[in-house]
């Protein structure tokens, strides 16, 4: 996640391998950046918001600092090192306190001098006293008293502290509390006073969910989604195949090269979140945050340790997204690995979009685009008529209209269908095609309610519904997208039995009746040979005895089955 931009920033810069992604993680605590004993890991800059014993700030890690070629890969990195520097309020210039100075860090050391950010030098791993000689030698750097730090297992982090307050602390306000205290105060309050709105738009959102009258089967689902804030990022992540314009496209956008590009396939590892304010075509300016992930190829071809911590960052930047845009190279087509890809973002419910790429390019333009749109329909069946939108990263063909899609489907996404006309629509529908019976026995669906939005989940509530055949499910689906407003976001649909109101009244009833002896008849008597009594019969009726016999009712004054007995 990006970090405000009133925030002072401090940035990391170094040669390579020399421990900035590992203390960008000790900064921010958590493992954002990929961290690798091999040099060279992190290319394109990464952001996040560092705390430290107090201190807040914006900490960017960059690609370690090589001498090349401007037009080569290292000379590119050195490029995105360079303007971070110039944005920086200061710099940590890491060294490698195991192996000393070297002549890129005096080279390095040289560029920093000439530049007006504050220069911070912090000689890295120095564990224990290994360092300790790396830590005198760096003071020939001439960049002032350098201090050993351990980003690995968080030694000297008193020292970097101490460096860095003067630079990033902000200023007090005109008050007798301190400015922390009051900022945690504040922070609590509010913490609270959303959680008291939280439950109480909870309580609105539960009333709204009412079975219908009648329907009450002691079944209760309690909403668990979240409202829409128009004023929230849009969270838009940019997947697709290596070599897809994806970088290219981010570079666009923000109007700036903040991604590395070229002709390399697989030049981004990280992924990148950045914020950006979209201005639409009516003026309206709308937040954003991009994010830009690694290619991603065959299963069957990862096999680089480093590719799979590059496939796994970008799987999780799909989680968190709102919309995915999946590139499409037009001079390629559509391929297999696309349709995988897009089946991925489905199945994690998000809303997708494919952009077809270097569409400036592509031959024959009309009979590609149908091609695709076919090919999407068929093997995306399960939200056909997702858009499809033509669009040019190299000259900006298309992006607006791209963005504009992107925060109506956000809206779709997020929708919420109150319960009176959920359950209408469902009548109608199951009204005009009941489910089919199952073997003779009838299969009814009692209702329906909205659990949660971002994805839209829905539960249907009825009898023997394991027996529904997966092509009525889907019936459902397609008329909850296509008639209650959804398009072409994924739809969640659970099915749930309707629990019977008398039965655990009966199963208790079961549990608690007394279990009667063996011997004892069902009319309370015993018999001297242990067989049980036959039962009592209601005057005027026959009973029939445990054996079998039939037993006349007495007459009156006489015994039973006997002659009339004598009067008084």
């Amino acid at each position: 996640m990006n970090a405000p931009a009133d925030l002072p920033v401090v940035v990391i810069v170094g040669r390579p391998n020399v421990g900035k992604s590992t203390l960008f993680n000790r900064l921010v605590g958590k493992k954002l950046a990929l961290v690798d004993d091999r040099p060279g890991v992190t290319r394109d800059r990464r952001e996040g918001v560092g705390h430290l014993l107090g201190l807040q700030f914006r900490i960017v890690d960059t690609a370690g600092f090589e001498e090349d070629d401007p037009a080569s890969l290292p000379g590119r990195m050195r490029a995105q090192t360079e303007a971070a520097v110039h944005m920086a309020d200061v710099a940590l210039f890491l060294i490698d306190a195991r192996v000393g100075v070297t002549p890129v860090d005096a080279e390095i050391a040289r560029w920093l001098r000439d530049s007006d950010t504050p220069i911070v030098v912090v000689a890295n791993k120095a564990e224990g006293k290994v360092g300790a000689a790396g830590v005198s030698e760096a003071y020939s750097l001439g960049l002032g008293e350098p201090f050993g730090l351990s980003a690995e297992h968080g030694e000297g982090i008193v020292d970097l502290f101490d460096a860095l307050r003067p630079h990033v602390e902000q200023p007090e306000e005109e008050s007798d509390v301190p400015a922390g205290k009051r900022r945690g105060k504040s922070q609590r309050a509010t913490t609270k006073a959303k959680q008291v709105a939280a439950d109480l738009a909870g309580e609105a959102l539960r009333a709204d969910l009412v079975i219908p009258d009648g329907e009450d089967d002691g079944e209760e689902i309690v909403w668990q989604g979240e409202e829409l804030d128009p004023e929230s990022p849009l969270k838009l992540a940019i997947v697709g195949r290596p070599n897809a314009g994806k970088s290219t496209l981010v570079n666009r956008i923000l109007g700036e090269e903040r991604m590395i590009t070229g002709p390399e396939a697989g030049l981004t590892r990280d992924s990148i979140s950045i914020d950006w304010m979209w201005t639409a075509p009516d003026g309206a300016r709308r937040p954003v945050r991009l994010i830009d992930t690694a290619g991603l190829r065959k299963r069957a071809k990862v096999q680089d340790k480093l590719e799979k911590l590059s496939v796994a960052d970008t799987l999780h930047s799909v989680a968190f997204a709102e919309v995915v845009v999946l590139m499409l190279d037009a001079t390629l087509g559509l391929e297999a690995q696309d349709l995988r890809i897009a089946d991925r973002v489905i199945d994690e419910g998000r809303a997708l979009i494919i952009a077809l790429n270097k569409w400036d390019v592509a031959e024959d333009g009309s009979a590609l685009y149908q091609g695709i749109r076919a090919a999407l329909d068929e093997g995306l069946a399960q939200v056909k008529g997702v858009p499809l939108i033509t669009v040019s990263a190299a000259t900006g063909k298309g992006l607006d209209q791209l963005l504009a899609i992107a925060f109506d489907i956000r809206e779709q996404w997020s929708r919420r269908v109150p319960t009176g006309e959920l359950n209408r629509w469902f009548e109608r529908a199951t009204e005009a095609n009941p489910p089919p019976a199952h073997k003779g026995q009838r299969i009814k669906l009692r209702y329906i309610t909205q659990a949660r939005n971002r994805p839209p989940s829905f539960v249907a509530f009825g009898s023997r519904v394991d027996m529904l055949p997966e092509s009525y499910r889907r019936y459902l689906v397609n008329g909850i997208r296509r008639e209650l407003g959804f398009g072409a976001v994924p739809v969640r649909l659970t099915l749930r039995a309707s629990r019977n109101p008398f039965g655990a009244a009966l199963r208790k009833s079961a549990h608690s009746a007394p279990r009667k002896a063996e011997t004892r008849g069902a009319g309370g008597g015993t018999g001297k040979s242990g067989r049980a009594a036959a039962p009592r019969a209601a005057p005027g009726l026959r009973a029939v005895t445990p054996i079998g016999q039939v037993r006349r009712p007495a007459r009156p004054g006489g015994k039973p089955g006997g002659k009339p007995g004598r009067k008084g």
